[in-house]
């Protein structure tokens, strides 16, 4: 094997990394059908010696970097998926050299000291209790685990079952109430806890996607009612302030998927949208999404911080004892994790609280650039248009769909297909820090060009 440099390496891994997102905003979105065909490369045996590793990143760079989605671009609006903000990058890079194990203060300072000031900084920015506990996660998914994993031993604490003690198998029934529109993430979380699809009680929706009060069951605890900030399809959310009052009458648990709406609490123009929010025992968001973080980074909030400490702490004799500065692993359902709270700490910092607010207010300004010129071109949008997603259909499912499939071959831009309430529609999500009204033009552009040769 050749002997290298490490700096040579890692500054060849720098400027090759430099390049390609410099390059975002003149490339094709979507990768071509030719550098996909290139990774067939990629598929021979494990050689019996080494690789040189300068060859190594030069394989990765030029065979895999262009068949690649520009998910960090300005134009891609297939998912809630925010481009890392370029402070993001570089913090993500030092973090990364830095190599920290961030589960325990006292071999990890640094890190768990940035994790524990981004969580109060989060807290303060998006209007919730400053005495909830938090865990820094991988995504929503696993944010909606562990904070419904904390409703579970907190409903049935209070109904005098210790979970950790007696587990699951026998305990008291929990009611579980959740909306028609709730998210597969947030499914699947109550799966991975015990509760199968057919125990859910679930409430019918209106036009938006919003859980309707005057179908709400009568609650019965012990009970979690897990509702929505941000419906995928449109951006609406729940009633959650109402929601919690009735809930909280008869003793339950209120949790909040709010892996994107969440962050309209950062908006003063668009808190009206999760009004009375904070009146609830936990929410779930992902950084990666709308502050514009690196994959992956998703954050779990729960107000009865001892909850959260009891389903997540471990304890053994190799670990560091209990101490009064916050271990981050008694709060997440991993050991072994990388310091996330790194990546947040630097977006925080450097956008301050009005430039998150302006991020995401420009974001939904941007939306609805993409709904009024769509609407005036004659097509349909189905949602109304209150955060960053867009619903438009252009006509029959069948037409829609060959014109969504051959928005997302051209490549200027790339939005992705749904359904939605019966109908098919393309969605587009505006999530990205760098997109502008020039990008949205150039989509826009594109998109009306292609759905006029089937409309």
């Amino acid at each position: 094997m050749t002997t290298y440099n490490r700096e040579q390496l890692l500054r060849f891994a720098s400027e090759r990394a430099i390049n390609y997102l410099e390059t975002l905003q003149t490339r094709r979105v979507s990768p071509s059908e030719e550098s996909a065909k290139q990774l067939a490369t990629l598929q021979h045996a494990l050689p019996n010696e080494g690789t040189d590793p300068g060859e190594v990143l030069e394989t990765l760079d030029t065979v895999c970097s262009p068949a690649t989605m520009g998910m960090a671009g300005p134009r891609f609006f297939g998912f809630v998926i925010g481009g890392a903000l370029p402070v993001t990058v570089a913090a993500n890079w030092l973090a990364t050299s830095w190599d920290q194990n961030t589960g325990y203060f006292a071999p990890t300072p640094a890190t768990s000291t940035l994790e524990a000031i981004s969580l109060q900084w989060l807290l303060d920015i998006l209007g919730l209790p400053k005495t909830c506990g938090g865990g820094f996660v991988t995504g929503a998914t696993m944010a909606n685990f562990t904070c419904l994993a904390s409703a579970r031993h907190h409903v049935l604490a209070n109904a005098r079952w210790d979970l950790n003690e007696q587990g699951f198998n026998g305990a008291p029934p929990i009611q579980v109430v959740v909306g028609g529109e709730i998210h597969p993430t947030a499914q699947k979380a109550l799966r991975l806890l015990g509760f199968g699809n057919k125990q859910l009680v679930v409430v019918p929706v209106d036009s938006q996607g919003r859980m309707r009060l005057d179908k709400l069951p009568a609650l019965k605890a012990p009970c979690i009612v897990v509702t929505q900030a941000g419906n995928v399809n449109t951006g609406a959310c729940d009633a959650i302030g109402e929601l919690s009052d009735i809930a909280h009458a008869s003793g339950a648990w209120v949790h909040v998927d709010g892996a994107f709406g969440l962050w309209a609490r950062a908006v003063p123009e668009r808190q009206y949208l999760v009004d009375g929010i904070d009146k609830a025992d936990s929410w779930a968001t992902d950084c990666h999404k709308w502050l514009n973080v690196p994959y992956d980074s998703g954050i779990a909030f729960v107000r009865h911080e001892e909850a959260l400490r009891a389903s997540m702490a471990i304890t053994a004799a190799y670990l560091p004892q209990d101490s009064e500065i916050r271990n981050p692993s008694d709060f997440t359902p991993e050991l072994s994790r990388r310091a996330r709270g790194v990546d947040v700490w630097a977006a925080l910092l450097s956008l301050g609280k009005q430039g998150v607010a302006d991020m995401v207010f420009s974001n939904c300004n941007l939306a609805v650039r993409f709904a009024d010129r769509l609407r005036a071109e004659g097509f349909d949008i189905l949602n109304d248009v209150v955060l960053n997603q867009v619903l438009v259909t252009f006509g029959d499912e069948s037409t829609t769909t060959r014109i969504i499939e051959e928005i997302q071959r051209e490549g200027t831009c790339w939005c992705g297909i749904t359904k939605w309430q019966g109908k098919t529609a393309m969605r587009i999500s505006v999530s990205c820090w760098a997109t502008t009204e020039k990008d949205v033009d150039t989509s826009l552009d594109a998109i009306i060009r292609i759905a006029r040769k089937f409309v």
